[in-house]
């Protein structure tokens, strides 16, 4: 079906390192997973990444669920995108701030390979519960079940319609889909996670963002997957000095409304895309990670910390580095 030496690249759409730079036309010597019929078959792949020459950036429900289940990848970066997450009710209830006693809407997606739909509303609703000093157990969980279903705001529409129509009191969104979804639904933001402090409250499928490889990759073609991450870096850097570009960048990745990326996106954003494999970074990953395991989400658990190879991201900015101070001359 595809070349077993090609490059392919994947990723979520979210706000990504990889996205910014295939938009931008610098990941030409790879394919990606999104882009024609070939990779429209190997889709599956950003999920299981059984796809030996796959990077991949994308959520961390998918990238743990394979490693748990026995993908050969190795977590090569993280980023932390402060993406709008949110609780959203109906109006005449956002003035109840407590989640406690209250029917909360939750995805059930039995199709999905993983159901990261489902693992993404319920660590939401636990980190806006923590606020309460109470657990999932304080809520009740209405499961809106439904079929994989399309991009961008309608990913949030069956369960912001649940709360619309009177069948559940509040469902989690986060990033521009979910407050298109939500404003679309005639909802408001109940509980705003974004305005707490402490990040660990916002700890979820996206934060913190995985970046992972196959190993054999890694140990065939070393150099590859370094100037790989070196274009990423790039990428980065390129949106923290041009953030007036990245809301029509972020419009196409994600799949919503411009009108939306301002509200989601926030308190200088664009400067957060850099990758990272920080004490703090792989603290939070395994936050996420023993959630997802006593959730039921993960077969085994993951040893975070031997999942992570620093190698790569350090070659990757000693190569960046170089670059720069090339093009400076």
């Amino acid at each position: 079906m595809s070349d077993n030496n090609e490059l392919w690249y994947t990723r979520c759409p979210v706000p990504t390192a990889t996205g910014i730079a295939a938009g931008l036309g610098w990941l030409d010597g790879a394919r990606s997973l999104q882009d024609g019929a070939i990779g429209t078959a190997l889709r599956g792949e950003h999920f299981t990444h059984d796809l030996t020459t796959l990077i991949r950036e994308g959520g961390n429900v998918p990238a743990l669920w394979a490693k748990a289940r026995g993908a050969d990848t190795r977590l090569i970066g993280l980023t932390w995108i402060e993406e709008r997450q949110a609780i959203v009710v109906r109006p005449q209830d956002a003035a109840r701030s407590t989640l406690a006693g209250r029917r909360v809407a939750v995805p059930r997606r039995p199709a999905e390979q993983i159901d990261f739909w489902r693992a993404m509303a319920l660590a939401g609703f636990a980190g806006a519960l923590r606020l309460e000093d109470e657990t999932l157990g304080a809520v009740k969980l209405v499961d809106i079940e439904s079929q994989p279903n399309g991009r961008g705001p309608d990913g949030f529409a069956p369960e912001v319609q649940a709360v619309a129509d009177g069948r559940a009191d509040a469902a989690y969104v986060k990033g521009a889909p979910g407050l298109e979804a939500a404003t679309r639904a005639g909802l408001v933001i109940g509980i705003d996670l974004d305005d707490v402090p402490d990040p660990t409250i916002r700890v979820n499928n996206g934060t913190p963002r995985p970046i992972t490889v196959h190993a054999q990759l890694l140990e065939e073609r070393p150099d590859d997957v370094v100037a790989f991450v070196a274009t990423l870096l790039r990428a980065a850097d390129w949106a923290a000095e041009n953030p007036g570009e990245i809301a029509s960048a972020l419009a196409r990745e994600t799949y919503a409304d411009e009108a939306y990326i301002s509200g989601a996106y926030r308190n200088g954003f664009h400067r957060s895309l850099q990758l990272s494999l920080s004490d703090a970074r792989l603290a939070l990953l395994e936050r996420q990670k023993d959630f997802l395991y006593a959730n039921g989400f993960l077969e085994a658990d993951v040893d975070v910390a031997a999942w992570a190879d620093h190698t790569i991201l350090a070659a990757a900015r000693e190569q960046r580095v170089a670059a720069t101070a090339k093009e400076l001359i």
